[in-house]
């Protein structure tokens, strides 16, 4: 019956969806240049902000991407990409970037507030390692190579982490999940302690453990991970902080890659390009950016010239900021990262 009820409304909100991405299109057309689309339904409704975090000359100020977003205290954003990490004003006007070998390919970011200073921890899958890095000056001061003490005897080419997050005690989790699909567990020191999960297709498997955050919706909280290609389907699961297994949260979404927590509601980054919002029910209530064009969905090289105002491509990475508004990242070859303004 829930899957019944789900299905039904991501196909009504996906209808929703494409009539404001045509009437968004339309306007452009008629005036030279894009003007907002209304995404989403009921309370996760949301106004695109065109051209936020480009360049004044039309052009992207961050190069490829495929990576997250994370928001600090102030306001700012903060996205990866291929060349490093880059932050923005709440009204997309670059302001600082990070760029050394540290910071490139940052598969995956998490924010972090520790005695009064703000930290990112980013996993590196080109540079097989995880990294801990001071905001306000991008300083590295925690790395997480593979951890040689689990006994798994891995060479860093199977080592590639795509996910991080980290529990309220400072323990760190770091999933590798372009390659063995091992989620490891350090204490706040960068000490291991523990891993556990495995590849594979069944119920307490991993087939890519490609993003992860800590759910505090729940007492105690736990871990969400998205299974990105588990078959059928892709998934989210919950895993205790202790490494074992607890729930299938939701399956039959697509190709999840990341997950972002504000209140109750999750947002979760599809990559054949949508954008899904759960409830505390973990149950279906808004999709945004729905691309019906399957040669369009899953694809790195669009060109933003091809880009469509309201319409996602390859959706990597989102956060959301102190307001509700969301910053979405599409896995793109010239580097896109939006901001959806929530109506109120």
């Amino acid at each position: 019956m829930k899957s019944a009820r789900n299905h039904f409304l991501i196909i009504f909100v996906f209808n929703l969806v494409c009539v404001s991405a045509f009437i968004g299109q339309s306007h452009a057309q008629e005036d030279g240049s894009p003007q907002p689309v209304r995404m989403g339904s009921g309370n996760m409704t949301f106004d695109t902000v065109p051209g936020w975090g480009l360049r004044p000359d039309g052009s992207s100020a961050i190069g490829s991407t495929h990576g997250a977003v994370v928001v600090d205290k102030a306001g700012n954003i903060y996205t990866s990409a291929k060349n490093g990490v880059h932050a923005f004003t709440p009204d997309g006007v670059l302001i600082h970037s990070y760029t050394d070998k540290s910071h490139l390919q940052l598969h995956d970011m998490e924010i972090r507030e520790e005695d009064g200073e703000e930290f990112i921890y980013g996993a590196r899958n080109t540079g097989a390692e995880g990294v801990k890095f001071r905001v306000p000056d991008g300083k590295v001061v925690l790395r997480l190579p593979f951890p040689e003490e689990s006994g798994l005897n891995l060479k860093n080419k199977s080592f590639k982490p795509t996910a991080i997050t980290v529990a309220a005690n400072g323990d760190i989790f770091l999933a590798n999940g372009y390659a063995t699909n091992h989620i490891f567990k350090f204490d706040k020191t960068g000490k291991y302690l523990m891993h556990f999960g495995k590849k594979g297709n069944g119920i307490k498997q991993f087939n890519t453990a490609h993003g992860m955050t800590l759910d505090d919706r729940y007492d105690p909280p736990r871990l969400l991970i998205c299974d990105r290609n588990h078959k059928p389907k892709g998934r989210l699961i919950h895993y205790g902080l202790d490494g074992k297994y607890i729930d299938e949260v939701i399956t039959g979404l697509g190709m999840p890659t990341s997950v972002s927590i504000r209140g109750d509601y999750v947002s979760v980054p599809d990559l054949s390009g949508r954008l899904v919002i759960l409830n505390k029910n973990n149950l279906i209530v808004s999709v945004l950016g729905h691309n019906s064009n399957p040669s369009k969905g899953t694809k790195f090289k669009i060109r933003q010239s091809e880009w469509i105002e309201g319409v996602f491509s390859g959706t990597h990475g989102s956060s959301w900021d102190a307001e509700g508004n969301l910053y979405v990242q599409d896995w793109n070859i010239d580097g896109r990262i939006m901001k959806l303004v929530r109506v109120k």
